[in-house]
């Protein structure tokens, strides 16, 4: 089995919850994953001195394989000179020094693709087709048998209440594009609120298989949405060999700890998902 643990959207800035910092640090060290997955949005206006807290969560985090991509909110919005000819400046520093990423690991392959378009849109995203090819060569290097997993991000399909933003240009031909590369599960953020869906859910009868889409909430920000409004969530993605089990933990101002909520389960193979109960902010 394989353990990853997913949060996104840290804002490290002003709407950053130290105490839901350390209960993600502290949830972290007692689950023990196999992976850890940060879906983008470490800073809240990709200032230095918020990297440095970023970089320093990252740095107390179990010694463990980790997963991370920037978000919108990881290049600068108001300093334009910056944003036009160094976006990326303060994240190369501080986190890392690759946008595009292949991480491999317990017989799982995670592909990372930065969707932050800093000189073409302000809140939404893109991914081009370079990237597209970049991620089908990592996949095609792989053996069959291991997990495949993307982290993007912005989301492709709208959360219920609108309230996300409009999903990324070309969702449906990318998401058919990640079908046939066999991907097994695409994490994100962007939305504020935890969001489970599928590939079917967007392609309809044109999908291949079914591709869980699995959008977290703000892991330690104030800028929760939705049902999570005033809350913080995270998520927790067991993969067995037939099965991949989405567990959301929910934190709230007051609480001890991020405390689990029903697991979503999906058949891992090109059969239909069978789905539990539903998440905070799901579908499924």
């Amino acid at each position: 089995m394989l353990t990853v643990l997913h949060a996104s959207d840290l804002q490290c800035g002003r709407p950053f919850r130290p105490t839901a910092a350390e209960a993600l640090l502290e949830f972290a060290r007692e689950t023990a994953p196999d992976v850890i997955v940060v879906s983008g949005d470490l800073t809240q206006r990709a200032k230095e001195r918020e990297f440095v807290t970023a970089s320093s969560v990252l740095g107390r985090m179990p010694r463990v394989p980790r997963v991370v991509t920037p978000g919108n909110h990881d290049v600068p919005l108001f300093r334009v000179w910056e944003r036009t000819f160094a976006p990326y400046r303060n994240w190369r520093r501080h986190i890392s020094s690759e946008l595009n990423s292949v991480t491999r690991c317990q017989g799982a392959t995670f592909v990372a693709l930065n969707s932050s378009a800093p000189r073409r849109a302000i809140v939404n995203g893109r991914i081009d087709d370079f990237q597209v090819d970049f991620a089908r060569r990592a996949m095609d290097a792989v053996p069959s048998d291991h997990v495949r997993a993307l982290v993007i991000h912005h989301h492709f399909v709208p959360v219920p209440d609108g309230r996300g933003g409009h999903p990324m240009p070309r969702a449906a031909h990318l998401v058919s594009e990640f079908e046939s590369m066999g991907v097994d599960f695409v994490l994100g953020g962007h939305v504020h609120q935890t969001h489970v869906t599928t590939s079917r859910d967007l392609l309809g009868d044109g999908s291949r298989r079914e591709v869980p889409l699995i959008a977290c909430g703000t892991t330690t920000s104030r800028r929760g949405r939705g049902p999570e409004a005033d809350l913080n969530s995270l998520n927790v993605v067991r993969v067995r060999a037939h099965q991949i089990e989405v567990v959301p933990h929910l934190f709230g101002r007051g609480a001890a700890a991020f405390e689990p909520l029903d697991p979503i389960v999906f058949a891992r193979s090109s059969s239909a998902g069978t789905s539990g109960a539903h998440a905070a902010g799901g579908t499924r």
